[in-house]
């Protein structure tokens, strides 16, 4: 009877563990997933600085960084199809949205 029970036990942990392990590949491969993701927005970004689409970036931050007054950066986004800008900044505890034009540099938009 031991044998009877010995077999389907071990058949068990076998598809636990490989269960548990196609669990982690899988969790290891969503920020794998990403990053690439990021990766291709900032490779977009460079692209389109480099053929004169858009102003480099630490040009438009600095324009944003004198109207949003004392705000701290935290991050931003680059959209290729409009050439604009999000940057993320927080103040007082409040987080804030800026939409800056690529090309130009100008602030069109800001949000609380």
């Amino acid at each position: 009877m031991a044998c009877t029970y010995g077999m389907p036990m071990m058949m068990k942990w076998k598809s636990l563990t490989a269960g548990a392990g196609m669990l982690m590949a899988a969790m290891l491969m969503i920020p794998a997933a990403d990053a690439g993701g990021r990766r291709d927005e900032q490779d977009a970004a460079r692209r389109a600085m480099l053929d004169g689409h858009v102003m480099p970036f630490s040009m438009i931050k600095r324009r944003v960084d004198a109207a949003v007054g004392g705000a701290t950066y935290v991050g931003s986004e680059f959209n290729p199809s409009s050439n604009r800008y999000r940057l993320k900044y927080v103040k007082n505890g409040k987080v804030m949205w800026v939409d800056a034009d690529g090309r130009t540099g100008d602030i069109i938009g800001m949000a609380r």
